[in-house]
């Protein structure tokens, strides 16, 4: 029987794996990452807005500089209410970088190319590997587990970290509960050109079904699109040929940056809640999708999970054991406070984005009204979606 030793192994190796397994390393902890599909990095056609915060862990990775000529800066977030009866924008609130004191609010980078970013950087590291496998049993014991893996290989950890997605094999397998809340979404992914700049501005576009968000990419005439809607409403426009479905989208955008030409493929994901209910099992932390999902707004979901990395990394590299008891209880009692609320606040937010009452709508037009017009609302809300 094969077996190795390590200090920490983190199974799933996704945008948040990879970063992960590159944090513990950089602390000086022996990192093995298991992924069943290592060298998928070019699928994916989601982008990932890091906010300053996480944009300082890239930086302590040595990425940002490898990442810079692909990535474009989120000077501007722009809510947008479109909430009455014709399909036109009704009140528009700007966040602007430069009222913190910052040239931006973070980095908007495409997936696939991130991912190729973070191949790259792992082969450079000599504390760090990957292995095309997957976890399939966890034996923990006192001082250590024992991971078995698809490939017949058990490695022998201190820590294992679940990074393996929302639908997460060793979360079940810790007997971890999760809630979960359905909103009968889901969400087409896709990149588009336009004749207007972007000019840094992200827009979010709230109109009954959900947002519809234009994320700036590197070239000032691209960006990348999340259109959610009601289940039913995207199937339908998942039926449309690549000419109507961008008519129909420049339409739902209210033409904001003109007239949107389709420049990838499009694909569709499920919008789900999530959370777990515990973060820790013995020898085991869970983080990102493994541990927590929220609707793609506001930015949070992969700043979410970089925060949970951020946490772990600072707590392990104070102790000697990182798969300690008391070092994971740590991690439950800084981690579980924000997750919770995060979660219910993207939750409302998105049921106030997808109301069909025009009641609620007139409400959250309003809403938006005094959050524009109030400088300490305003600054707050700034700070909550920064997570400072």
């Amino acid at each position: 029987m094969s077996k190795r030793n390590t200090d920490i192994l983190v199974a799933g190796g996704g945008i948040a794996g990879r970063i992960a397994a590159l944090c513990f390393a950089q602390s000086g902890q022996r990192v093995i990452c298991v992924d069943p599909n290592v060298a998928n990095t070019s699928t994916d056609l989601r982008s990932t807005a890091f906010l300053n915060p996480a944009c300082e862990l890239l930086a302590s990775l040595d990425l940002l500089a490898d990442l810079a000529p692909i990535a474009a800066d989120l000077r501007i977030m722009r809510l947008c209410d479109m909430g009455g009866k014709e399909p036109a924008i009704r009140k528009t609130v700007d966040f602007d970088a430069s009222s913190t004191g910052a040239e931006r609010f973070g980095l908007n980078v495409p997936n696939a190319d991130l991912m190729a970013t973070l191949a790259a950087k792992i082969e450079q590291s000599d504390d760090l590997e990957m292995r095309q496998a997957s976890v399939e049993t966890v034996t923990p014991r006192l001082n250590d587990t024992i991971a078995r893996l698809s490939n017949g290989q058990h490695i022998r950890a201190k820590l294992i970290i679940a990074a393996d997605g929302r639908d997460s094999k060793l979360r079940e397998g810790a007997q971890i509960d999760v809630t979960r809340t359905r909103f009968g979404q889901k969400a087409i992914v896709f990149q588009v050109s336009h004749p207007i700049p972007h000019d840094g501005i992200s827009t979010e576009l709230h109109r009954s079904g959900g947002p519809f968000t234009l994320v700036p990419l590197a070239d000032p005439n691209h960006s990348a699109i999340v259109w959610m809607d009601h289940g039913p409403q995207t199937d339908q426009h998942m039926q449309l040929d690549d000419a109507s479905f961008a008519k129909a989208a420049t339409a739902r955008s209210a033409g904001v940056q003109g007239d949107l030409t389709l420049v990838s493929k499009r694909a569709v994901w499920p919008i789900i809640a999530q959370q777990a209910k515990r973060l820790t099992a013995p020898r085991m932390a869970l983080v990102a999708e493994a541990a927590h999902v929220v609707p793609p707004i506001g930015a949070q979901g992969l700043n979410m999970s970089l925060r949970d990395i951020t946490i772990l990394r600072d707590l392990i590299a104070n102790g000697s054991d990182p798969g300690a008891p008391a070092l994971l209880d740590q991690y439950q009692r800084k981690r579980m406070p924000d997750l919770t609320a995060r979660h219910l606040g993207v939750n409302l937010l998105n049921r106030a984005a997808m109301t069909d009452s025009p009641m609620l709508r007139d409400l959250r037009e309003r809403a938006l009204g005094v959050l524009g017009s109030t400088a300490p609302l305003k600054n707050a809300a700034i700070r909550a979606g920064l997570g400072v």
